[in-house]
């Protein structure tokens, strides 16, 4: 009796979080997307402020995160349908990480 309770529990545990409900799965569709666009829009923006300009790098990533504001708000819609503070606090943090990051790149340095 007690190798059946063991069996049945291991099964119905194997299986815990197995399902993808549909709308898990398009959300998540979204996040990427939407994810890529702004990781797009930063790289396009950090050449142009590079090619244009000697500035300091984290002036260039700060111009080239608010001129990807619209995609960053759509990545902050989909991945915090709950509008939490403090996730979107930071996503725009990594937005600006990753702007400097693609600067640091296009002028041919290491971004650690």
């Amino acid at each position: 009796m007690r190798r059946a309770f063991v069996l049945v529990v291991l099964l119905v545990t194997a299986c815990e979080g197995s399902f993808v409900r549909p709308e898990d799965l398009g959300r998540k569709i979204e996040i990427n997307k939407s994810y890529e666009a702004r990781d797009t829009c930063l790289k396009h923006k950090a050449v142009d402020g590079t090619a244009t300009s000697s500035a300091d790098p984290a002036t260039v990533a700060s111009a080239a995160a608010v001129a990807c504001q619209g995609e960053t708000d759509r990545l902050i819609t989909a991945a915090n349908p709950d509008h939490d503070t403090k996730v979107t606090a930071s996503i725009r943090q990594d937005t600006e990480f990753r702007a400097k990051k693609y600067v640091l790149q296009a002028r041919g340095l290491r971004a650690d």
